[in-house]
């Protein structure tokens, strides 16, 4: 495993942005009472978790408008308007909106995507937003129409730089006839790695820059996460319905930790850090998310931003999630 002192910058696809190797996913913050939530959440820890990351050297946030129905955005904002240092990146996303009842719904209609950019722009308080995403790719008809939106938004200046999440290879020739992909956003961790068949060389083939969320897989791989604490999980958290988190999945996967927590103990770093630098080892894999739902959490993986696993360290891991298969 090496080490830097500084956080070393890498360019985002066709993009003009220098990012951190990791960036700070504002999905959890977003707070409860929604379908994808986590439970509840302070609005102080989240922005003293976001000015946490700023002050260590991250230099980018990546939210969405339907984190906490708006929100996430509105939180990030908060942060941001508090904050005396560097103004980081803000990415968001757009085609999940919801309904008075608070009923998700989903839409890449053209109007619809022009009354969530402002949404945004408005709850972000920003003039453009540098990172403009679709955050999955259905309505499946309307994918171009939504693109094609995204694009004509760049040209307004509304946003700078648009991209892609949870899109197939098929998905992205689609679109990328429409105009150029600066970004993909996937799923992608020592858990979840059916990206790596061909979305990642295909992003890496064509120049597109790979943003992967979940690294920890939504802090199971933290090194904090145990089946005692799952199960006291609240009912409105969403990992209580996930497959990781249940049997007979959860206790492979706390091996696997153990065997993460070995190989951090050789660096001083948690098995979160080890995790993360796993995902960032793929050469298509530009910068990783990883959320804090307060400082202290963001403090135990701030180190990510400068470790790198060596061939090796990668060749054990590997070793193990062969030998233990889902």
């Amino acid at each position: 495993m090496t080490t830097s002192d500084s956080p070393t910058l890498r360019t985002l696809g066709n993009s003009d942005l220098h990012l951190t190797s990791i960036g700070f996913g504002a999905w959890a913050i977003g707070g409860g009472n929604w379908e994808f939530a986590w439970g509840a959440q302070d609005d102080n820890e989240s922005i003293a978790a976001i000015h946490r990351a700023l002050d260590l050297g991250v230099n980018w946030i990546d939210t969405a408008a339907i984190y906490g129905l708006g929100h996430s955005e509105e939180v990030v904002a908060r942060a941001l308007k508090g904050y005396s240092g560097s103004r980081p990146y803000v990415f968001t996303k757009c085609s999940m909106r919801w309904h008075a009842d608070r009923s998700i719904y989903r839409s890449l209609k053209s109007a619809s995507v022009r009354e969530e950019v402002e949404a945004s722009l408005r709850r972000l308080q920003v003039e453009t937003i540098d990172l403009y995403q679709i955050h999955w790719p259905n309505p499946e008809e309307e994918i171009e129409e939504g693109w094609g939106t995204l694009a004509r938004l760049k040209e307004e200046g509304k946003v700078r730089w648009i991209g892609v999440s949870n899109c197939n290879v098929a998905q992205m020739e689609r679109v990328r006839s429409i105009a150029p992909i600066t970004s993909l956003q996937p799923p992608y961790s020592m858990l979840r790695r059916a990206v790596e068949q061909e979305q990642l060389p295909y992003a890496q083939s064509h120049g597109i820059g790979v943003i992967n969320y979940s690294p920890m897989v939504s802090g199971l791989l933290t090194g904090a996460m145990t089946a005692e604490r799952v199960a006291a999980f609240p009912q409105d958290d969403w990992r209580r319905r996930a497959a990781e988190f249940n049997e007979p999945r959860l206790s492979r996967n706390l091996r696997l930790v153990e065997l993460l927590r070995t190989i951090g103990n050789e660096h001083a770093v948690s098995p979160g850090v080890v995790a993360v630098a796993w995902t960032l080892h793929n050469p298509a894999v530009t910068a990783a998310i990883v959320g804090g739902r307060s400082a202290r959490q963001v403090e135990g993986v701030a180190e990510a931003l400068h470790l790198r696993i060596s061939d090796d360290e990668f060749a054990r891991i590997n070793s193990f999630l062969d030998a233990n298969p889902v």
